[in-house]
């Protein structure tokens, strides 16, 4: 059984880590990152954790993976045609509402 003791130590050691992550960054780059291919890795970071977070969690929200699949799909051929961030996620959204409501008239 963990105690409000364990908690707070838990809690204090995750801040610890969390800050130093944050923090030693600005300790050790005072200057400008003057590397092309850090400066180009470095923009495709917050990109990079997006897709990671979101692209399991299409799959996993749906009562089928067919329809995350197909939502998938079509989230990408929106975006390929130039729809904007709600556009594409309408398309997505619709497209598992009908995906899931043709497999129950089946």
């Amino acid at each position: 059984m963990i105690t409000v003791h364990d908690y707070c130590l838990f809690l204090l050691v995750m801040a610890g880590v969390t800050y130093l992550l944050r923090a030693v960054p600005f300790v050790l780059l005072k200057g400008k990152i003057k590397s092309r291919f850090w400066r180009s890795f470095l923009a495709y970071v917050p990109y990079t954790v997006l897709a990671a977070m979101t692209v399991p969690a299409i799959f996993y929200s749906t009562d089928s993976k067919l329809s995350g699949v197909c939502a998938l799909a079509a989230a990408v051929i929106a975006s390929l045609l130039g729809r904007g961030l709600v556009g594409v996620a309408v398309i997505a959204c619709i497209t598992v509402l009908g995906i899931d409501g043709l497999t129950l008239l089946l």
